[in-house]
């Protein structure tokens, strides 16, 4: 059961994350300007879903933003994790669900430091209603009151400090919504341990660009990758106890 699972799970997220780099690339603008419909070159990016999914490539086929296949690996790794943590429990859907959105919000924020509205807030929206169902199956591993409460809880602390430090922009503010409601669906100790894991991981990633001379200590880093990555070993610490 659990090795079907797993190939279930690669396979999904296969499929998905072939899709991604198109969004990725037409998401991929300054705050502000109109979503990308065409190639550094001028021209149209046409495909399925009115040009939105598939490989990140235009009309005379030329290769525009990140590359499918690193994507797609990625995709795929982080579902298999998930897969094999989670086991056949109710919220192992929701799960797959989000993953893709994930990554997809962790790459268009790598590239413009942006977590666009259009990901963030069905993404917490998405993750209350899907985890609310899962809530209702016989051996989900959580609490939807749980995830209610982390979503709450996280979205106003990281307002609070959105109001009163200058390191955090709004997007991460509607990102932690849903990431809280994914955490707090475990408890308070994994929504702990999910948020200390990505502020490490972005601490430890800063500090590397300091000292390899990339960047200085004002620079401005993309938080939400590692907010996410964060979330991701939360859930599979939380999946692994539960």
């Amino acid at each position: 059961m659990e090795a079907l699972l797993i190939t279930a799970a690669v396979v999904w997220g296969g499929a998905t994350g072939v899709l991604i780099s198109r969004p990725a690339y037409r998401l991929s603008v300054p705050v502000g300007d109109p979503w990308r419909s065409q190639c550094p070159a001028g021209h149209s990016l046409v495909g399925t879903g009115g040009g939105w999914f598939g490989p990140a490539r235009c009309s005379a086929g030329d290769r525009c933003g990140p590359g499918s296949l690193a994507i797609t690996a990625v995709t795929v790794g982080v579902c298999a994790l998930l897969a094999a943590t989670s086991g056949a429990r109710p919220e192992l859907v929701v799960w797959l669900l989000l993953a893709p959105v994930c990554v997809l919000l962790a790459v268009v924020d790598a590239s413009v430091h942006r977590l666009p509205d259009v990901l963030t807030l069905p993404l917490a929206a998405g993750a209350c209603g899907l985890l609310g169902g899962a809530s209702l199956f016989p051996g989900a591993g959580g609490s939807w009151t749980s995830a209610l409460l982390g979503l709450l809880v996280l979205g106003g602390c990281f307002f609070v400090l959105f109001l009163f430090s200058g390191g955090l922009g709004l997007g991460d503010v509607k990102l932690a919504l849903g990431l809280g409601a994914v955490l707090g669906w475990y408890g308070w100790p994994v929504l702990l341990v999910g948020v200390f894991a990505g502020c490490l991981f972005g601490a430890l990633y800063g500090i590397g660009l300091v000292m390899a001379g990339r960047a200085g200590r004002r620079s401005r880093l993309a938080f939400g990758p590692f907010l996410l990555a964060g979330a991701l070993a939360g859930v599979l610490l939380g999946s692994a106890m539960s």
